[in-house]
C-alpha cells in the first residue's frame, strides 16, 4: 500500500469512528452535526485514499491544493467504478451535513440511521474492494448497534417528512421555522437524483408555498419519487442500500421564460449541467471518439434533451453532454455491450453517414467493438 494512501484510510477510519461515537452517543447537543460532520469528512478521505491507490491526483493542479468532496466523488465514480446510487447516497450525505454545518437542518432520527447505515455499508464495500480490508477490521469486538427505530423504506420516511410539514405549516401553530428545517432536509435528499444540489432559500420558499396550496409530494419533491431501501441480514451484519428504481420519472427541463405547473423550479447553470464534450466524453470512458459517437446514436442520447444540449455562440453551435449522458454510456459498456449498430438515418446528418473507426471505413453500419 502506498504510504498517502496508509495515511488517508486512517484517518477516514478514524473519522467514521468518532462518526460512529457520536450516533450512540447518549448527549443530545450537537449529535447530529457531529455525526454529519465526521461522516463526510470520513468519505472524503477515503476516496482520496482510494484514488491515491489506483494512483489518480488528489490535488488540483490550477490551485496546488487538494481537490473536495464533490470532485474526489466524481474521480471515484469514473475510476472506481462507483455506481449512481452509491453517488447518489454520498451526495446526500453530504448535502445533509452542508446544510446542517452552515444553517439550520433537520434532525429526523429514522432518516439520519438510514443514510449513516447506508453510508457504513458503502465505506466497507470500498475498503473491501480498494484494500482488501473489511471495516470489521478496523472496529472493536465490543460495538453494539442500537436503534430505537427498526428500519424503515426511505420513501415511507419521505412520506412521513412530508405529512409532517403540512401539518406545522397549519394557521395557528407558529411553528414555521421547524417546517423549513424539514423541507431543507428533504432537498438535501435530492442528492440520491441529482448530480449537484445546493439548497437555497428560493426552493425552500417555492416548496413551503406549494405545500400551503395543496401540492401534492410528487409534484413539490419530483426527485423524491422512485427512492428505495434494501436491507440485507441484521444484527452487526446489516446492510442497508439506497436506490432509485429504473421507472422513476424524470426532471423536467424547461426554458426560463416559459411557465409551468410546479411547486419547486431549481435554477441551473446549463454550462455546468452540460459541462463534457464529444473528446472528454470518450477520454472518460477509455475508448476512440468514434466508437463513442456510435454508442450516443446506439443510446438514443443525441435526442435526449436530459443528455445534450447545443451551446451556440454567434454561427457556432457546440454539442455538450451532461453526467446523466456519461453514466447511461458507462452502464452500457458495464453491461456486456461489445457491439454497436449505427443503422442509416441514426446520424443527425441522415442515412449513409461514413465514419472511420480505428483503421476500418464502415457506411451506413458500424461495428464499433
Amino acid at each position: 500500500m502506498r504510504r498517502e494512501s496508509r495515511l488517508l484510510k486512517a484517518k477516514a477510519i478514524a473519522s467514521l469512528r468518532r462518526a460512529a461515537q457520536a450516533f450512540n452517543s447518549f448527549e443530545d447537543e450537537g449529535r447530529v452535526t457531529t455525526i454529519l460532520l465526521h461522516s463526510q469528512h470520513a468519505f472524503e478521505m477515503l476516496l482520496k485514499a482510494a484514488l491515491s491507490e489506483r494512483r489518480q491526483k488528489v490535488f488540483d493542479p490550477k490551485t496546488g491544493r487538494s481537490i473536495g468532496f464533490q470532485r474526489a466523488l466524481n474521480l471515484a465514480r469514473q475510476e472506481l467504478k462507483l455506481g449512481s446510487d452509491v453517488a447518489g447516497t454520498l451526495r446526500a450525505l453530504d448535502a445533509m451535513r452542508d446544510d446542517d454545518q452552515h444553517y439550520l437542518g433537520g434532525e429526523d432520527e429514522a432518516l439520519l440511521f438510514l443514510h449513516v447505515r447506508a453510508g457504513v455499508t458503502i465505506f466497507d464495500d470500498i475498503l473491501q474492494d480498494v484494500f482488501g480490508e473489511p471495516l470489521a477490521d478496523s472496529l472493536p469486538l465490543r460495538v453494539l448497534p442500537i436503534s430505537t427505530e427498526p428500519l424503515a423504506d426511505l420513501d415511507l420516511l419521505i412520506d412521513r417528512q412530508f405529512r409532517q410539514i403540512g401539518q406545522l405549516l397549519q394557521p395557528g401553530r407558529r411553528r414555521r421555522s421547524d417546517a423549513r428545517r424539514i423541507i431543507r432536509t428533504l432537498l438535501a435528499l435530492e442528492g440520491h437524483a441529482a448530480d449537484e444540489v445546493e439548497i437555497s432559500e428560493r426552493d425552500v420558499n417555492r416548496v413551503e408555498r406549494g405545500i400551503r396550496e395543496g401540492k401534492t409530494r410528487g409534484e413539490v419533491f419530483p426527485r423524491l419519487r422512485g427512492l428505495t431501501t434494501n436491507v440485507e441480514g441484521a444484527g452487526l451484519t446489516v446492510k442497508v442500500r439506497i436506490t432509485r428504481l429504473p421507472d422513476a420519472p424524470p426532471v423536467r427541463l424547461v426554458p426560463f421564460d416559459e411557465e409551468v405547473e410546479a411547486s419547486a423550479i431549481r435554477e441551473v447553470d446549463l454550462q455546468n449541467t452540460y459541462k463534457h464534450g464529444p473528446k472528454v466524453i470518450a477520454d472518460k470512458l477509455h475508448i476512440d471518439t468514434g466508437r463513442a459517437k456510435a454508442l450516443r446514436w446506439e443510446l438514443a442520447i443525441e435526442d435526449d434533451p436530459s443528455c445534450r444540449h447545443d451551446f451556440v455562440f454567434g454561427k457556432m453551435k457546440l454539442p455538450m453532454y451532461s453526467d446523466h449522458a456519461l453514466e447511461k454510456m458507462r452502464d452500457a459498456i458495464a453491461s456486456g455491450v461489445d457491439q454497436t449498430r449505427c443503422e442509416s438515418g441514426t446520424s443527425p446528418r441522415g442515412a449513409m453517414t461514413s465514419l472511420r473507426v480505428g483503421m476500418t471505413y464502415v457506411r451506413g453500419e458500424i461495428d464499433a467493438w
